[in-house]
């Protein structure tokens, strides 16, 4: 396909989003399907042009002050790819497959509009109704905050210390150009350009034999903030898919109790195959069976218990694009009831001395701060414990970090601005003796 062709395509696609309301995964691959003639770079270069509209969704259709999907495109091109008017008058010549040439009105917008004195929700590219949640947590840095979480996400590897050093595979990726993450000292990076394909990681020989998982520096931090042991038992309680599961396994070093477990089965049903692709001998899932509690036989012996609970994942917009602007201000009114709900059940599982790491992909004070605030008020033999003692961990890195990221008394913020990460919160609760 031609670069015109494939302008094309985006706008369809952009516009089958917007009536049909479908995500973008889901419409990216039924018209890979349907158009079996275009080529994996073809569909990789229409994926890369249809998510920056995504990212760019208010900020696009502002600049051209037209909201339909050929002037998200236009905008976009102009916002994230700094495109200029010939460049992209040379694309839009509506020959065949090509977009119609551009109009007077659009090259009038190129030429005179710009972001300058746009509202902040338009130049972070949020959802108007979030403006208050983030200005909450950010103030006049929302936009700026914002609108790094509408950048190009990289790709974060994480090397499984129980099968390698981040060194021998770094060597080892070298054709992808991994470079280590500036935090976490077993994170890979891989930066991907706007039209790459993906780098095949699940076929390279180190996945497969389990020394590497895809992994978020800020998800890395995270569960080496728990600061899990050998020897401890820790229950990872909202354990999913299992990426944070594998993460303190590897902490754990193979030795003590790990138990891992999740109210959505479904949810667990490809963590059996990840833990045994990464070595791990010391994990035992417990799957729920109807209204029978999982746990039903821990009381007060667990030294860690970790809830990286469900969320309203503003901190992913960089992955997700599209959640954000299907997020409806009800979904937080019940992720929030549902934190609640896994923070009590946490409880009674935590022994004397113990503690629950609280781990949010949010951004929200809401589902942050407040939350764990609303939690010690409830249980008040727990308290926080001191963010600066959670970041030793990083030992050398740890006063770079605390200058990078946000601190309140309740825990840390990562953000894609501050800290390079998706957006993460953890703190750290600990048990009276």
């Amino acid at each position: 396909m031609t670069p015109a062709a494939r302008l094309s395509a985006a706008i369809e696609l952009i516009d089958t989003i917007e009536k049909d309301r479908v995500p973008a995964a889901k419409a990216l691959k039924e018209w890979g399907t349907a158009h079996r003639f275009a080529g994996s770079g073809d569909r990789a270069a229409i994926a890369g042009l249809v998510w920056d509209v995504l990212r760019h969704y208010a900020s696009s259709a502002y600049l051209m002050d037209a909201g339909t999907a050929r002037a998200r495109l236009i905008g976009m091109l102009r916002l994230e790819r700094d495109m200029d008017t010939p460049t992209m008058a040379a694309l839009f010549d509506g020959n065949r497959y090509a977009p119609a040439p551009l109009t007077d009105a659009e090259q009038a917008a190129l030429a005179s509009r710009s972001l300058k004195d746009a509202p902040a929700a338009i130049a972070g590219d949020y959802p108007e109704w979030l403006d208050p949640y983030l200005a909450k947590i950010f103030g006049e840095d929302r936009a700026a905050e914002a609108a790094a979480m509408a950048s190009r996400a990289p790709l974060d590897l994480r090397v499984n210390t129980l099968k390698g050093s981040r060194d021998k595979v770094l060597g080892r990726l070298s054709h992808l150009k991994a470079q280590p993450t500036p935090w976490s000292p077993n994170g890979l990076r891989i930066e991907l350009g706007a039209d790459a394909r993906n780098p095949g990681i699940q076929s390279e020989e180190d996945f497969i034999k389990g020394a590497i998982e895809v992994q978020d520096e800020g998800s890395q931090l995270a569960a080496l903030f728990t600061a899990a042991k050998p020897g401890e038992q820790v229950i990872d309680l909202c354990a999913g898919a299992g990426g944070k599961t594998l993460a303190l396994a590897a902490l754990m070093q193979g030795k003590g109790r790990l138990i891992a477990t999740d109210r959505d089965k479904r949810q667990l049903a490809p963590i059996h195959e990840r833990l045994s692709r990464a070595g791990v001998h010391n994990a035992e899932i417990r799957t729920p069976k109807g209204e029978a509690d999982p746990l039903a036989d821990i009381r007060s012996t667990a030294d860690l218990v970790v809830i990286d609970a469900p969320c309203t994942g503003t901190g992913t917009w960089r992955r997700n694009p599209d959640a954000k602007w299907r997020m409806r201000p009800g979904a937080l009114e019940i992720r929030l009831k549902d934190q609640v709900e896994v923070l009590d059940r946490a409880v009674p599982l935590v022994k004397p001395g113990g503690r629950i790491a609280y781990i949010t992909c949010s951004v929200l004070a809401e589902e942050n701060d407040e939350q764990v605030r609303a939690f010690v008020a409830r249980h008040p033999e727990f308290s926080v414990v001191p963010s600066e003692q959670t970041a030793s961990v990083l030992w050398d890195k740890a006063e770079a970090f605390a200058e990078a990221a946000l601190r309140s008394p309740e825990g840390w913020l990562m953000t894609p601005r501050r800290t390079g990460t998706d957006g993460f919160f953890i703190s750290v609760l600990k048990r009276a003796a």
